[in-house]
């Protein structure tokens, strides 16, 4: 007989997570409380503390971080290309 494992929805674990955080119970009550092992919430409530600095984050810079990075490579392709177009120009003066 095989269990199948539980799925909890992102709201779930937040709700758990946010109960851990305030610190009012103990891991091994709210584990009794949402029924899910004390471990776990740990596991959650670290996940949400290391994650909660990028709620904060400005939006505007992080997405010039990923126009830098597309642009690099868009550069780096139109390179490649020129290249490869300068070798073709050689190939069919060759053939003339």
């Amino acid at each position: 007989m095989t269990a199948t494992r539980k799925q909890h929805s992102p709201a779930f674990k937040a709700r758990v997570a946010m109960e851990a955080i305030r610190g009012e119970k103990t891991m091994s009550q709210l584990g009794s409380q949402f029924k899910v092992h004390p471990i776990q919430i740990g596991k959650w409530k670290k996940s949400a503390v290391e994650q909660l600095h990028e709620l904060f984050v400005d939006g505007r810079t992080r997405k010039g971080e990923a126009a830098e990075s597309g642009k690099d490579a868009l550069y780096e392709e139109i390179g490649r290309l020129k290249v490869e177009l300068d070798w073709l120009k050689k190939q069919v003066g060759m053939l003339d």
